[in-house]
Order: structure tokens, then sequence, then C-alpha cells
């Protein structure tokens, strides 16, 4: 497992450019199964969950090419079975994302529990809920689920939380379901949306996109497409608050702005302002940032939620900006509970944070942080601590960097091209 060694405390400067959006990427590259006919993905990052999706699918008899650094060709004609790999599929979260389009095309799957981050219970309830919903029937083993559902029927079906792979998982099944399907209180965020302009171009007949209800009318086959995934927001949202930790004028190239509106807010509560040139979304992440209380002096929060609210994945990147801004603010993460748990690392080189619950951190700051030896526990509070470690006076040593290259593509030469002091190298130690 690699290990990165960082020396912080340095000012940063230049361009970057977000990769492709990986939570796009994984459901895109699972509805290529829904097809015989050739679909190229374009824009697409090589991390490590894309390449493990992508070996998951081959697994099946799926040919799958890289025709270029981000463009892959999957050919799904010789696909004849629902039973996907354990071992693979215990290696990331988006494995689940294979129940919708193997039980449309092959009427049934079998598939064991997704694996992927430790951030708390991520239950699969709501995907049972909506293939039962459209007459699947399902059985569940100690180490293993069964779907079966010869012909998949349309119907209205609310959704009991807005979950974005079961809503993923949802569509891909409905698409190929005979008469109309509403989904209600459906997903809606921008990886949803790339989905179902994807399911769009191959044929599929998707109404109410970027919207929390979905109308599909099934049709009776799928073909090829050429689809460009678009940017990640959130690596969007991650180089805002590396500007704010390292006191860095940064410019974030082609940004997707039209799913930054949450996120501009929540930054600019912490103090961190950015403007929109020509050039692209310029983060001002030199002086002093004044955390912002709400009114009559209230102590602010940043909470996140359902989109379009301020994504839950960027919670971990707004604690640690936090941590260099002057005031005090509420951060409340309310969908998984144990994706705070990393704060203690944060404590540690010097963060002044309470950990209220497993929901809820008051942050106070400025706090000068100092280098440390650290473990990524998971993509996002990973990615956090990078931008902790990039702010520390001092060298930090951080483990277990595997989890931040999962949903990061290349990202240490990436901040290297900024400035940043990023040495990776392999842990032959175990960390």
């Amino acid at each position: 497992m690699p290990v990165y060694t960082v020396v912080g405390g340095r000012s940063l400067n230049g361009s970057i450019r977000p990769a492709g959006n990986k939570n796009a990427a994984l459901p895109c590259l699972a509805a290529t199964l829904l097809t015989e006919e050739p679909v190229v993905l374009d824009n697409v990052p090589r991390i490590r969950d894309v390449e493990t999706l992508i070996e998951l699918i081959r697994t099946l008899g799926a040919e799958a090419t890289w025709r270029g650094e981000n463009s892959v060709e999957v050919r799904a004609a010789n696909v004849a079975s629902g039973r996907v790999d354990r071992h693979l599929a215990e290696r990331i979260r988006a494995s689940v994302l294979l129940a919708g389009p193997l039980l449309a095309r092959f009427g049934g799957v079998s598939l064991p529990p997704p694996g992927g981050d430790v951030i708390g219970r991520r239950r699969l309830d709501t995907h049972f809920l909506a293939f039962q919903g459209l007459g699947a029937r399902i059985r569940l083993e100690r180490d293993r689920f069964e779907i079966e559902g010869d012909q998949l029927e349309g119907a209205d079906i609310f959704l009991d939380e807005p979950s974005v792979t079961a809503t993923e998982n949802a569509v891909m099944a409905a698409v190929l379901a005979r008469g109309t399907t509403i989904f209600r209180n459906a997903a809606a965020e921008p990886h949803v949306q790339d989905l179902c302009r994807l399911l769009q171009a191959m044929g599929a007949r998707i109404e109410g996109i970027g919207t929390h209800t979905l109308t599909i009318e099934g049709v009776r086959e799928l073909g090829g497409a050429t689809f460009r995934i678009g940017a990640d927001h959130i690596e969007a949202g991650s180089f805002i608050g590396l500007a704010a930790v390292t006191g860095s004028r940064i410019t974030i190239e082609d940004p997707p702005m039209e799913h930054l509106d949450s996120t501009l807010i929540g930054f600019k509560r912490l103090g961190v302002s950015c403007t929109l040139t020509e050039k692209g979304l310029e983060v001002h992440g030199e002086g002093e940032h004044q955390i912002r209380d709400d009114a009559f002096g209230h102590v602010p929060k940043v909470d996140d939620g359902p989109w379009p609210a301020f994504p839950a994945d960027l919670t971990s990147i707004a604690l640690v900006t936090a941590t260099q801004c002057h005031g005090t603010v509420l951060v409340h993460e309310k969908m998984f509970e144990s994706r705070m748990f990393f704060t203690d690392k944060l404590v540690g080189m010097g963060a002044q944070i309470i950990l209220c619950d497993p929901h809820r951190a008051v942050v106070v700051g400025p706090s000068p942080l100092r280098g440390a030896t650290v473990e990524s526990p998971d993509i996002r509070a990973g990615m956090a601590l990078l931008l902790a470690a990039l702010s520390a006076e001092g060298t930090s040593r951080i483990y277990n960097v595997g989890q931040i290259e999962r949903g990061y593509e290349r990202i240490d030469t990436r901040l290297e091209a900024l400035g940043a002091q990023i040495q990776r190298e392999e842990d032959h130690h175990g960390g």
C-alpha cells in the first residue's frame, strides 16, 4: 500500500482541472451491461475503483478496453451470467450497481454484499424496495443475495430515502421494464443525471432528470452510445478547500459551475471566496478567512443533505478547512455515522475540534497544524488529511493512501504541479 510523505506550510499556485466524476463513471460502466452493442465512455478517471469495476465487468464476459488515457470501450455482447465474483465485489461499494442492469437484461442476478468505505451503515433496503416494486423476487443468503424477475413491470414507486446508488440501480432496471415506471423521492445528484443522460443516448426514455421524480417508459432493448462523463464537483470542492488551507490562489479549470451552487455557499460561510473568470474558477485562498456568523450572532452551521444541498462527500473537506478559518462553526454530517471519526487525527495535529457525537463536530479556528503520522480511513477523510498535511508546518506521513487514490486520479502529481511537496512510495512495512 502506498504512503505519502508531505512537507507542509508551502503556498501553492497555478491551475488544476477536475477529473471525470468517479461517482458517475461507476454507474455508467455498469450500464454498459444493458446492451450487446459497444458503449464508449470518455473522461473516465483512472482510479482504483474504476479499474476494479472494469475487472468485475470482464469476469462476467464483457470486453473492456482503454482506448486512451481516459476513454473506455465496453462490449457486453458475450455476457451470459448474472453471478458476480465475491472477492472483487467486496473491494468496492459500486459492485452493487451491477444488480440493476443484470436483473433487467438477464432476469436475475446473484451478488455478494458490496464492500467500500467504512463510514457507517450503508443499507441496501431501498435497492430491494425498488426491485420488488418492479416485480422482482429477492432471497437473502448469509453471504449473497439473489434477485429474480423474468419480466419486470413498470410501477409507481416511492423510494424510502433518496439513495444515490438505489436510484441508479432502480433506473437501470426500469429502462427495460414493461410499461411506465415513476420513481418518487429519487436522488438527483450530478452523477445520477449523467447516468440518465447516458441511458437516453442508448435509447432509454427518461423524463425528470435533475429532479426528485423520474418517469421512465420501458423499451425492449438499448443500443450503443458514446458519452462523456462530467467533471467531478467533489474534486472541485476539494480544490477550494486546498486553496484555503494552504493560503493559495488556485484556478480550477473547466469547473462544473451548474453543480457548485451549494458548495460555493458552504465555503463562503467559512469565509472562502471564489470568482468565475475566463480562465476558470479562481479561489482566493490567501489572507484571513472569517467564518460568517448567522443572524443575531448565532453559531453558523455547514451541513449536508440530499442534492442540491451541500454534498456529504465534502463535509470532511469543509471541516479541515474550518480549522484554518477565524471563528466557530458546527459541521453536521447527517448521512454516515462514522465519517467524523477521523477528527481525532486532526486534533493530534493541533486542531481545536469538539466531536459532539458521530454526526456533529464544533470547529474553532484558526489553529496552526503540525506534521504528524496518520492513516487514511476512507476516500474523503483521506483527502481531508492530505489537505491538513499540506497546511501543517513540518513533515507528515499518510499511510493507506490507496484509499485516497480510489477516488482522486494521480492526486500527488497533480498537486505537485501546483507546488506541493509530496513524495509517494510503497510501504513495505505495513504502516
